[in-house]
């Protein structure tokens, strides 16, 4: 079985354990790692790809110190390396203008405003993850008690 990770990404470690915390389930079959930027998100992610491992997916906030959510995620985007990465933005700040190039620019997939409900995150997070496992070419039997179902469903016609 590949090691798979999630990534998550805020400055403030209560909102960042929040995350973790709605995500937990997923631990079983993915390894969930944690930044408090996005700079520390981008060196784990080089990190975890030149020890062969795969980054699933990256749950960013977008207002953050030095460098935004957007940014971060677009950088992520443009790596070839990267390319069925999945992406999702968490705020309470953003603007209409941020939310347009976190689309245009950064591809997210998905979108939340603080504060969340943990079973919509938990469910994208599922969602996309599947995605990725499929799209990486791994073998879905190795994830499948975390993954989502419709998904699989889908992917396997």
């Amino acid at each position: 079985m590949e090691k798979v990770n999630i990534i998550c990404v805020d400055d403030q470690r209560e909102v960042l354990d929040a995350v973790l915390k709605d995500l937990a389930s997923l631990s079983v079959a993915f390894h969930i790692e944690d930044c408090e930027s996005a700079d520390e998100a981008l060196d784990l992610i080089d990190e975890l790809d030149a020890e062969g491992e795969h980054v699933a997916l990256i749950i960013s906030d977008h207002v953050m110190p030095e460098k935004t959510g957007v940014e971060l995620l677009t950088e992520v985007s443009l790596d070839p390396r990267f390319r069925h990465t999945r992406k999702i933005l968490l705020t309470g700040q953003a603007t209409h203008a941020d939310t347009i190039e976190a689309i245009n620019n950064a591809a997210i997939e998905r979108y939340f405003e603080k504060p969340w409900k943990a079973d919509a995150l938990l469910d994208a997070a599922k969602r996309l993850a599947t995605q990725y496992v499929f799209d990486a070419g791994l073998d879905y039997r190795d994830y499948q008690e975390v993954l989502d179902t419709q998904v699989i469903l889908d992917r396997l016609k």
